[in-house]
């Protein structure tokens, strides 16, 4: 485990980020199971996005919804999203380049990332928009519906996306 210091050592307080080295066969118990805790948190946080979205989308009388069977694959979904595309992998040391970037946008690792964030991002604003609704108690337009219904599946599809791609060996990639 490294401890990333700030940019000014003379400075009182240390950059709380730990970034993690370790292989998972060399972590300790503690550290396995705060793991294991933290993805169980992340894919039930990705049901419950799903289910408030397919909640939502029911309130329309979208016949898209209409059986729980849609609901909990909504749901698994989601957690499939959330699972693996927040906590991704860790990048490889050598995947930064030299600053300042005069060609180029960033690396592999870097677009993963940024697939990853957008499609968390779009996850959790339908999800709250959904929300929002169903708790000020508004009629859900069936065109609405279908939009935010539409957006969550594209952020939980790219979450997945970048969780898959994540962890692809870097020479079985194209994109690489």
């Amino acid at each position: 485990m490294i401890l990333v210091n700030s940019v000014d050592p003379l400075c009182w307080y240390a950059n709380p980020m730990v970034k993690r080295t370790d292989a998972w066969n060399t972590r300790s118990t503690i550290s396995r199971w705060a793991h294991v805790l933290e993805r169980i948190g992340l894919a039930l946080t990705g049901g419950s996005c799903g289910l408030f979205v397919a909640a939502y989308i029911a309130r329309a009388d979208i016949d898209l919804i209409g059986s729980a069977v849609a609901v909990l694959a909504m749901m698994l979904y989601g957690a499939a999203g959330f699972y693996l595309g927040i906590d991704l992998p860790p990048a490889p040391p050598d995947h930064r380049l030299r600053l300042p970037r005069r060609h180029g946008l960033g690396s592999r690792a870097d677009v993963v990332e940024l697939l990853s964030a957008a499609g968390t991002f779009l996850a959790a604003v339908a999800t709250v928009v959904s929300v929002s609704s169903i708790v000020m108690d508004e009629t859900a337009r069936a065109s609405t519906a279908i939009l935010i219904g539409f957006g969550w599946a594209i952020g939980a599809t790219m979450q997945i996306a970048a969780g898959i791609i994540a962890r692809m060996p870097v020479g079985d990639s194209a994109t690489s």
